[in-house]
């Protein structure tokens, strides 16, 4: 193939690799936490983020409530459903009915190291099976036409070493998989709490740097610890992508900062984001959905900020109560403003 002479060439794709890709910002599954009320919000925050479900098993799916566990809102889009499982089939059923319901990718949970989630034998104890996830994941491509994903941990108990975690990856990948999410620590199956095991095994994030440099053709997105726009800047340096988790349901203004520090546009502040969910507030409220279930996703949006605690004061004791509605949110905003004047 001839080579092009053009200089110009060389700038415009460094131009083109400098524009953020799909999956650049992602918030992780959290269960009782990313539920459609949480993603509305966080859809708002930022819009070009990728989010997802929580955690929901593939026979939930297949006999459960799927009103209740698949059901979101449109403006979610780009959506993703995570699925927890360990049969071929039924992930493969599953997928194809996240499919039907409109989610524009279906991820396969291999990092939730929970007793009940071991003992259902999915989640990070499949690390240990890469056979077994390969002929998962075959088998969801093989029944839907939306991206299948996989999130993974570094390991497992005493399994930790780079070659073990690059065999993992080679396996999974071979079955048609080009994305995954790497949590970049491993998980202690037996003696830690799923909070222990976000913080206490350490954190390496060479290792998943490592593996983007060896196999550039798939997509890495990395997790664990992230929770600065500088942070994420520089994982993008060495990663397709980065999936936040904590940091973006506790300080979820982070969403706002880093959509505006990748994509552009102008900084909102936050009073400006929270009225424009006032009419998705409402709404749920006339279908009778209390104020305590949306109210909770932002209680952290004015994390370290004058009249922060308060805020969150006000709806936490608040929203609970019967009858509870929008005036609530602006007496909390109320005190934020307040509390501004005061400093002044």
């Amino acid at each position: 193939m001839q080579q092009a002479e053009n200089t110009d060439i060389s700038g415009e794709e460094a131009a083109a690799a400098s524009i953020p890709g799909p999956l650049a910002v992602s918030v992780a599954p959290m269960m009782d936490w990313t539920d459609s009320h949480c993603r509305v919000f966080h859809r708002l925050l930022s819009p070009h983020a990728r989010l997802y479900t929580e955690m929901v098993h593939a026979q939930a799916v297949i006999h459960g409530d799927r009103d209740r566990l698949l059901g979101f809102s449109e403006v979610e889009h780009p959506v993703a459903v995570q699925l927890g499982g360990s049969e071929p089939a039924l992930l493969a059923q599953a997928a194809h009915i996240a499919q039907e319901w409109g989610y524009d990718e279906v991820n396969l949970n291999v990092g939730c190291p929970s007793d009940r989630v071991q003992a259902g034998r999915f989640g990070a104890c499949l690390m240990k099976e890469p056979s077994l996830v390969a002929d998962s994941v075959a088998a969801m491509i093989a029944a839907v036409d939306i991206p299948v994903t996989v999130k993974c941990r570094l390991g497992v108990d005493e399994l930790e070493d780079y070659d073990r975690f690059r065999a993992f990856i080679d396996t999974v990948a071979a079955a048609g998989c080009t994305t995954f999410f790497v949590h970049a620590r491993k998980a202690w199956l037996q003696g830690l709490s799923p909070k222990e095991n976000r913080e206490i095994p350490p954190l390496r994030y060479e290792w998943v740097h490592q593996l983007k440099q060896e196999l550039p053709q798939l997509t890495i997105a990395i997790n664990g610890g992230i929770a600065t726009v500088e942070g994420v800047r520089e994982q993008l340096r060495h990663t397709d992508g980065v999936m936040l988790g904590r940091a973006a349901y506790h300080e979820p203004y982070l969403l706002h900062e880093l959509e505006v520090a990748l994509w552009g546009g102008e900084l909102q502040s936050r009073e400006q984001l929270l009225r424009t969910l006032r009419p998705y507030v409402e709404h749920c409220l006339a279908r009778g959905i209390a104020l305590k279930h949306l109210s909770k996703h932002v209680l952290g949006l004015f994390h370290s900020q004058p009249g922060g605690r308060l805020f969150r004061q006000i709806l936490s004791e608040g929203a609970h109560r019967p009858g509870a509605d929008w005036s609530l949110i602006e007496q909390a905003l109320a005190a934020t403003t307040m509390t501004d004047r005061t400093a002044a």
